[in-house]
């Protein structure tokens, strides 16, 4: 059996087959587009406008706390640092 040499991307059966596979690929990329889509506007259940706004006001008061709580350990942490380097500290 003698093999066709490939001159470009539509020589042989190889090129056929390339072809057969990209439109495939693209055909399972359409379909979870319009798939995500449907489920997006169908099946997602989105949040009221009161909803939404609580759901923000809970985040900042959460990121505000987590704020203030890591600038207590960060203040804690630089003071025992410099104890101890102050402890260590050539006269």
């Amino acid at each position: 059996m003698r093999r066709l040499k490939s001159r470009g991307i539509f020589a042989g059966f190889n090129g056929v087959r390339y072809w057969t596979r990209q439109i495939f690929d693209m055909n399972k990329i359409s379909t979870y587009f319009s798939e995500s889509y449907k489920e997006l506007v169908e099946k997602v259940t989105w949040p009221t406008w009161t909803q939404l706004q609580q759901s923000t006001v809970i985040v900042l008061v959460a990121t505000g706390l987590v704020t203030v709580v890591i600038f207590i350990m960060d203040a804690i942490s630089k003071g025992l640092l410099n104890l101890v380097y102050s402890v260590f500290k050539p006269s």
